[in-house]
């Protein structure tokens, strides 16, 4: 039997040999029963769990602490993967599957997450990738990118036992890909929710009405990339994209206000915000400026340096094409139902006045690779390249979107991990921002 075990929170890692030593018994079932419990995590004592239900309100606030997350483990085995999240109080999970792309949706009310980086899948198994957080307020979820088609069994809860919270087990098995198909789907409670939910964000942007605009005074909206349940790509080093684009949105932020601008944020936190939100509050806010901060990967891990991108009229190479596919999924990286909504980056009639936009930030993007190339290495291929980013497709803001670096790169992640570093890059967006505005 082929198997091996991941675990998020602690020290252990089983190889195949050591599983198949243990004989052909669930190697999970066994260390569930014996294994060494979590430290310094509190246990809550037995309690009933919830009954199935709808699942939680977007929006509501929780009421008192939230439950605790403590670990997860996924075991991969010939005739299934089995996940068990380990936590301290029962709550109502939801399990099921959605096609194109083919993954597996873990719903469930907000919770607290004691988990370090996601550990590399093994490639061996159903799991390609997966990812966790807060997707709404009053809603966590987990997202599994799947290799091949599943069926998922009905969750098992286990009560605490053994120094062990309470254990979800939901097991995944291989299946045709007709019979997964005809399964995978949204629960119609949960698209009447998530529609419902899309519906009142737009909503409420639209009758936002933007802040007076201080005499003299630009707006810039900056757009730290990814966040909550979608933790963008995870570096050589372990660092997040969602972490280094909050990190250094925060500093960025601090430099333009210290310098008279004022600034919005689509996120100051870690928290999920759907692309098109993310370009409503750039238009809300009437920003003479948006930028998006990312951080790049490649499966050439000697590529290096920053790049920025501009928004592009169809035209655009193949890496820059990768790019914005890869940027683009984050809405269903996250879960998003975006099914009969209009795709934010269809082909774009650009008019006068967009083409005066995507001048605008065209030359934005060239004043910043100049200031930048003095304090952090550029991508030595054509480092302005324009793609067709959601994030980029307001017609009345100019907008980029910065790549930091290749977090795939040793040298680049390395450094993206520093301050020192972060404070040299902010401060040279801020002197394009300057430039930028300098005679306007």
């Amino acid at each position: 039997m082929r198997a091996f075990f991941l675990l998020f929170c602690a020290a252990a890692v089983l190889t195949p040999a050591v599983l198949m030593a243990q004989g052909s018994d669930d190697a999970i079932s066994r260390l569930m029963r014996q294994g060494e419990p979590a430290r310094n995590l509190p246990t809550a004592p037995p309690r009933p769990v919830p009954p199935p239900g709808p699942g939680p309100v977007i929006g509501a606030k929780p009421q008192g602490p939230l439950p605790i997350v403590m670990s997860a483990r996924i075991g991969e085995h010939d005739d299934r993967t089995r996940l068990v999240i380990e936590l301290s109080d029962p709550v109502n999970l939801r399990a099921f599957a959605l096609a194109n792309p083919d993954r597996v949706v873990i719903d469930m009310p907000e919770v607290s997450w004691r988990l370090g980086a996601p550990p590399r899948p093994s490639g061996f198994g159903s799991i390609k990738s997966y990812r966790y957080g807060q997707f709404r307020a009053g809603n966590s979820r987990m997202v599994i990118d799947l290799n091949q088609p599943v069926s998922v069994a009905d969750t098992l809860v286990i009560p605490p036992a053994a120094g062990f919270g309470y254990r979800v087990v939901i097991d995944l098995f291989p299946t045709t890909r007709p019979k997964f198909d005809a399964k995978a789907g949204w629960p119609a409670d949960l698209k009447k929710r998530e529609s419902d939910a899309e519906k009142l964000a737009a909503m409420i942007a639209a009758q936002q009405t933007p802040p007076a605009r201080a005499a003299g005074k630009k707006i810039i909206v900056l757009d730290p990339g990814h966040g909550g349940i979608d933790s963008g790509t995870v570096g050589v080093n372990g660092l997040m994209e969602k972490d280094l684009a909050l990190a250094e949105g925060l500093k960025l932020a601090r430099v333009l206000r210290s310098r008279g601008y004022t600034v919005f944020m689509t996120r100051e936190n870690d928290t999920f915000v759907p692309l098109r939100q993310r370009v409503a509050i750039g238009r809300t806010h009437k920003a003479d400026l948006f930028i998006a901060l990312h951080a790049d990967s490649n499966p050439d891990s000697s590529t290096t340096g920053l790049s920025i991108y501009t928004l592009s009229d169809g035209r655009s190479d193949r890496e820059a094409a990768a790019l914005a596919r890869r940027e683009n999924q984050s809405d269903i990286i996250a879960g998003v139902d975006l099914s009969g909504s209009n795709n934010p980056v269809a082909p774009i009639l650009i008019d006068l006045a967009q083409r005066d936009t995507v001048n605008k930030s065209s030359r934005f993007a060239t004043s910043a690779i100049a200031r930048l190339s003095q304090v952090t290495d550029i991508l030595a291929r054509k480092p302005h390249r324009s793609a067709s980013l959601a994030v980029l497709t307001a017609p009345d803001v100019p907008a980029v979107l910065m790549e930091l670096g290749y977090l795939s790169n040793a040298d680049d992640a390395r450094q993206m991990n520093t301050d020192t570093w972060r404070t040299q890059v902010a401060e040279a967006i801020a002197d394009a921002v300057d430039a930028q505005f300098a005679s306007k």
